[in-house]
Parts: C-alpha cells; sequence; structure tokens
C-alpha cells in the first residue's frame, strides 16, 4: 500500500483518437503518467458511464468497450485488459454514506477511461474500477460524493475524472481553432480552480450563455467536478494540457497534489 497521497487528475479526453494518434495531448497525458508515482488501484469517472444511482465496477476482468462509431478499425482493435478489483469496490461502497453505491458486474472499461490510461500506463497492469454518473442528480451531489473518496488518496489509489470541461459537439469546427465562448468558458473554469473557488463551478449554470453553450450536456463537465472535491486546502494545481480544440471542445487537463 502507498504510504504518500497520490494526486488526482482531471483529463480533457477529446476524440477517441488520441488513443491511438501522436499529438500534443496523447504525448502530455504518456508524460503525466511517466511522472506519478505508481498508483495500487486506479478509479476513474468517465462521461461516458452514466446510470440511475451510482454505480462501482466490481468484476475481475472488466472488458474494454469501443463506444463509438464511424472510427478506423484500428481504434476498435484496441483492448486494455487492466484488471479490476472486486475487493477495492466493496471498500468504495462501504467508504460512502450518504448514498448506496450498487456493485455493478456488466459495464468494463469505457473510452473515456482506456484511451487515457493506454498512454498513462501502457502495460495495464493496475487494477481500473469506473463509478458512475447518476444522471438524475445535480452538479452538487457530484461534488459531494467526490469529497466521500478522499481516503483513497492515501490508500495508493489514483482517482481520475475524464471529461471536457468544455464539450459542444453539435458546434465542433473542424479545423484548429477556439469559438470565443468557449475560450471565455475555459479560462473562467481556470481562473476559479486557482483561486480554490469552486462555488460558482458547481453552479456554473449561473454564468450564462457561455456555460450553456459550453456544457450543453452536463456528463462531461461532471467529471471535473469530482477532481476538485478531493483538493486539500494548500494544494498545488498544474494545467498539463490548456487548449480549446476544433472550435468548441477544452482539452484541459490538471493535475491536484
Amino acid at each position: 500500500m502507498q504510504n504518500t497521497r497520490m494526486p488526482v487528475l482531471f483529463v480533457g479526453h477529446g476524440n477517441p483518437m488520441n488513443a491511438i494518434e501522436d499529438n500534443e495531448f496523447s504525448q502530455a497525458w504518456i508524460r503525466m503518467g511517466s511522472s506519478l508515482p505508481t498508483p495500487r488501484a486506479i478509479l476513474c469517472i468517465s462521461a461516458h458511464w452514466e446510470t440511475v444511482g451510482t454505480e462501482v465496477t466490481a468484476m475481475q476482468n472488466p472488458k474494454t468497450i469501443h463506444d463509438f462509431y464511424g472510427f478506423p478499425p484500428e481504434l476498435f482493435a484496441i483492448q486494455y485488459p487492466a484488471p479490476g478489483s472486486p475487493e477495492l469496490a466493496e471498500n468504495i461502497r462501504s467508504l460512502v454514506k450518504t448514498i448506496p453505491v450498487q456493485p455493478d458486474q456488466n459495464w468494463g472499461l469505457d473510452h473515456g477511461t482506456w484511451s487515457v490510461l493506454i498512454r498513462m500506463f501502457p502495460k495495464a497492469d493496475i487494477p481500473v474500477l469506473q463509478l458512475s454518473l447518476d444522471r438524475t442528480q445535480s452538479p452538487q451531489y457530484h461534488y459531494d460524493l467526490g469529497r466521500e473518496l478522499k481516503s483513497l488518496r492515501d490508500q495508493g489509489v489514483l482517482i481520475i475524472g475524464s471529461g471536457n470541461l468544455v464539450h459542444n459537439l453539435g458546434l465542433v469546427v473542424w479545423e484548429d481553432v477556439a469559438l470565443d465562448w468557449a475560450q471565455e468558458f475555459d479560462g473562467k473554469i481556470k481562473d476559479w480552480i486557482l483561486q480554490d473557488n469552486h462555488t460558482p463551478i458547481i453552479h456554473y449554470q449561473d454564468y450564462g450563455r457561455p456555460a450553456q453553450l459550453a456544457v450543453n450536456s452536463a456528463e462531461h463537465f461532471e467529471p471535473l467536478l469530482y477532481t476538485l472535491a478531493l483538493k486539500e486546502p494548500g494544494e498545488e494545481v498544474q494545467f498539463f494540457t490548456e487548449k480549446v480544440s476544433m472550435g468548441s471542445l477544452s482539452m484541459r487537463s490538471l493535475k491536484i497534489g
């Protein structure tokens, strides 16, 4: 078991092709992975697993889920055969006191998880679990639930939120540009993070039109709330990618601790 507190990550995972393309984002993930202490296990909160209620993967061997279409065969051929950990799943279930967390035997690892981990931990030899996003709940719920996971950091568990803080596929531009409202919202969230001011991030809807456009569906934003909730006072924040790509997709990623 780790004796030191593990850092926490939020990764703007973006296009699944980042799993196989050599670009600025995949390179940043590789560098981050090599700089981290080796985790005992990884818990990922991915934008791509929404449920009614909260669930945690509890199988011994989670499958690799190819939850997308229209991409080349090379992407569908990827497997990330990391083991699971039923023991850690049970620990997480006992750790969360305010709500029931149900064990899941059906999901696995979706591309919000494996497209990042295949860069950070390519050997796939560290147990990986996913925690689902309850689609019926508020941003405050997700932040508060994240706080209940804090002790995992002292048990050698690397917790990763995987989404995009600006994510509007309907307004994507197939060029290397950033739309003004996307740039504005991304920058505002950055400022609040650096100020350690999480309240306006939880209540992001109050920011008006840029927020409405940036978070046109909440599942890609909510993993950020888990990451921020795990921050301890005085911990350093490092942004290891900082770019709005394809007009309306923020690839901002951060490390806490």
